[in-house]
């Protein structure tokens, strides 16, 4: 006899992890911000204030969910089968390698690399020769950008360091 999962209760503790931490890293970025320019910090808080509400507002959810009786707090949808399935380890992976190898490669080689290994592993391998393309535009344009045009202070490496030696010298 099939099970009906219609009548179970969804269960939300899996899906609040994201935007819990997403508000406790909003409230510690706020508190570092206090001795910046003032057009960063209204910047920041516009951004943090927009994820905010965003978590406030699916938090509201959860909760007339909750007093409705058509939810739980369990946490039994936090790691599946479909996990592996979609690709949400491989992005998992690809997005705290870029965490451990930005300060070692720079902002741009790795943007490329994670931008191209998430969005292969997203595709299941499809079409790798355009995905490398659009992560190469990408990231030349993070770099254009963030480190030529505005001289921001991303992780320099050696894509960043060859750049600058052939835009000084020509």
């Amino acid at each position: 006899m099939a099970r009906d999962d219609s009548r179970r209760p969804r269960q939300l503790g899996g899906e609040l992890v994201i935007p819990v931490l997403a508000v406790i890293f909003t409230l510690y970025f706020f508190a570092t911000i206090w001795n910046s320019p003032w057009t960063a910090q209204v910047s920041a808080f516009m951004v943090g204030g927009i994820l905010l509400l965003t978590c406030t507002i699916f938090m509201v959810r959860c909760v007339l969910w909750l007093r409705q009786g058509s939810a739980s707090l369990g946490f039994g949808n936090l790691f599946s089968r479909d996990d592996i399935v979609t690709g949400r380890i491989g992005l998992l992976v690809c997005t705290v390698g870029y965490c451990v190898l930005i300060d070692r490669l720079g902002f741009t080689l790795t943007t490329f690399l994670f931008l191209a290994l998430s969005m292969i592993v997203l595709s299941k391998g499809q079409r790798p020769v355009f995905i490398t393309a659009i992560s190469a535009v990408m990231a030349l344009g993070g770099w254009a950008v963030f480190i030529w045009a505005f001289d921001t202070r991303f992780p320099r490496g050696w894509f960043e360091t060859t750049m600058k030696a052939v835009l000084a010298n020509g």
